[in-house]
C-alpha cells in the first residue's frame, strides 16, 4: 500500500494548523511556505477536509483556516480515509460483491487482517499527538 501525497500533505496541513500557538485562523500561504508544499495544491486538499468537517474557513482580512474539531479528536486514519476514500488495501474486503471468489478465497482474511492492523495503527495517532512533536520557535 502506498499513500498518495494527498493523504500525506493533508496530515501535515492539519498538524500545522494544530501546532499554531494562536487561536486565530492561519493563512494557507503560511502553511505552504512552512511545509514546502504548493499553496495551490493545499487549496485543493481543503475542499474534502472542509466537507468532512475537519477544517473551517474564515473569510475577510483576518481570514484563513482552522481546525473544526479538537486536534485530539482527529485521527490520522480519519484524514487518510477522507483523502483516499478507504484504508482497505483490496476492494473485496470493503465491497464483497466486487469479487466472485469472496466466499471461498483463502487470502481474503489475510488482506482483511492487514487492513485492520493498518487502520488501527493510523487510528492510534491524533493530530494533537503529532502537533506536540512540532518544534515552533
Amino acid at each position: 500500500m502506498k499513500l498518495s501525497t494527498r493523504s500525506r500533505y493533508a496530515v501535515r496541513l492539519l498538524v500545522a494548523l494544530a501546532a499554531e500557538k494562536s487561536d486565530k485562523p492561519v493563512l494557507l500561504k503560511k502553511i505552504a511556505e512552512e511545509e514546502e508544499i504548493s499553496d495551490k495544491y493545499l487549496s485543493q486538499l481543503i475542499i474534502p477536509l472542509k466537507g468532512a468537517g475537519l477544517i473551517r474557513s474564515f473569510r475577510g482580512a483576518k481570514g484563513g483556516y482552522a481546525l473544526a474539531k479538537k486536534p485530539g479528536k482527529i485521527t490520522v486514519e480519519e484524514i487518510v480515509s477522507v483523502m483516499e476514500g478507504t484504508t482497505e488495501i483490496v476492494d473485496c474486503v470493503e465491497n464483497p460483491d466486487s469479487c466472485s471468489r469472496v466466499d471461498f478465497c483463502v487470502t481474503r482474511n489475510v488482506w482483511e487482517g492487514l487492513g485492520k492492523v493498518i487502520s488501527d495503527y493510523l487510528r492510534s495517532f491524533t493530530v494533537e499527538d503529532l502537533a506536540a512533536r512540532v518544534c515552533k520557535e
